[in-house]
């Protein structure tokens, strides 16, 4: 029952709310402790409806399609190299502190792929990723993960955002935006990420409910393979014998597929799934694919779908990184431009993902797509060299060429002089 009726009147004239449902109402209401956290707020918004139970991201979690999804997405944002790079010559800004960090070591604890991953399993299933950037005379050194769950991000009548941060144990600290990478997508109100595990809820708790009740079902129901049958009434001692001889010679799974030898007269019926079997294996299908389309990942790739597997499966790879990853990757770079780097690094460098790595098995059709856009096969071409090396976030060629020069320098081996 929705509590905002019991500040309402009846619609009916002289209708009385029944004193046990107020007091039920009343003592639900009780029930909710602090009326600024976001649990409040997001009942509020809900017009105060209790109706349906939540799933917490600890019970999504345990959800096997909820689980592929986000770690698909956090494992690539993991494996992934992000570099640091200049923006004009596409070179990698090693020199810079940060390309260390975000390629190698970002704080004493975690690897790059231990950062990140954890980084965006918190973007995904509670809506924001949290650092905290350490600097040391204006460079940056770490960055410290922060429990999402500790931090609440807050808009003052300025229109500035600060990052109240509450530690298990410790004090309340605000932390300016200057000093916290934050990663989020999507937002309701453009400061605040918002969670996909919500997004999908109503999907994932129909999941849990299709599988608590074939889960009861297995537990609970009866399971016949088949039906013997007499014309005759078998009497306590044929019966009794026919039950130890099936259990003898038929049970158990060395014994599965064995055809069943009847004698006096008794014939065996065997039974088939009927339509409500294939119909909740069915909808157990489409909840997988509702969480699917929730987080973006293709179906195939939550063994919905075993068609789509071969020559197809580069396509859904592409599908993948363009329309699952690609938002992420802009997140992570602009955010870290944003919160990591001065004005004047900002204007030179960028972040950049390489995602190479999961498009490699496109790579012929790249390779034939540049090769038809400089002009191969007497088409007429429409790129140059360089702009394909740039494509590609390759150095300029005359970099490319020095760089090789100096090693072979370096090697005692003269370089070979340009055609």
């Amino acid at each position: 029952m929705n509590l905002l009726n019991i500040f309402r009147r009846s619609e009916r004239a002289g209708q009385k709310e029944p004193y046990h449902e107020v007091m039920k109402d009343l003592a639900a209401m009780a029930q909710v402790m602090d009326p600024n956290s976001p649990e409040f707020k997001e009942w509020m918004r809900n017009g105060g409806d209790l109706g349906g139970s939540e799933v917490t991201v600890k019970e999504a979690m345990r959800n096997t399609s909820v689980f592929r999804c986000v770690s698909l997405v956090s494992y690539a944002i993991g494996m992934l190299p992000l570099h640091v790079i200049d923006a004009e010559t596409k070179e990698k800004a090693r020199e810079n502190p940060l390309f260390s960090l975000l390629h190698g070591k970002p704080n004493d604890w975690q690897t790059a792929f231990n950062f990140r991953q954890y980084m965006q399993r918190n973007a995904l299933v509670y809506g924001n990723a949290y650092a905290l950037i350490i600097r040391s005379m204006g460079r940056v050194i770490q960055l410290v993960p922060l429990d999402p769950r500790t931090v609440e991000v807050k808009q003052n009548r300025d229109w500035s955002v600060e990052y109240r941060y509450t530690p298990k144990k410790g004090e309340l600290r605000v932390i300016k935006p200057a000093d916290m990478l934050h990663v989020y997508a999507d937002s309701d109100n453009g400061f605040d990420g918002m969670s996909m595990v919500k997004v999908a809820a109503r999907a994932i708790e129909l999941s849990r409910e299709l599988e608590n009740s074939q889960a009861k079902f297995f537990k609970n129901g009866m399971h016949l393979g088949g039906i013997l049958s007499h014309p005759e009434k078998l009497g306590p001692d044929i019966l009794e014998t026919l039950k130890q001889s099936l259990k003898e010679q038929y049970s158990g799974t060395n014994n599965a597929g064995k055809w069943l030898v009847v004698e006096e007269g008794i014939q065996a019926t065997q039974l088939k799934s009927t339509a409500k079997d294939s119909q909740q294996i069915e909808s157990r299908a489409f909840q997988i694919e509702e969480i699917a389309r929730a987080f973006g990942v293709p179906r195939p790739f939550l063994g919905v779908d075993d068609t789509s597997w071969g020559s197809g499966i580069d396509v859904l790879g592409q599908i993948f990184v363009r329309y699952a990853l690609n938002p992420w990757f802009t997140a992570w770079e602009q955010a870290v431009k944003r919160s990591c780097m001065s004005d004047e690094e900002a204007a030179r460098l960028d972040v950049k993902f390489n995602a190479g790595a999961l498009l490699r098995g496109s790579m012929k059709d790249q390779s034939d797509f540049f090769a038809k856009a400089l002009g191969s096969g007497g088409h007429q071409p429409w790129m140059d060299y360089e702009e394909v090396r740039d494509t590609m976030d390759l150095p300029k060629k005359e970099i490319a060429s020095n760089a090789l020069a100096q090693s072979t320098e370096t090697n005692g081996n003269e370089p070979e002089e340009a055609a």
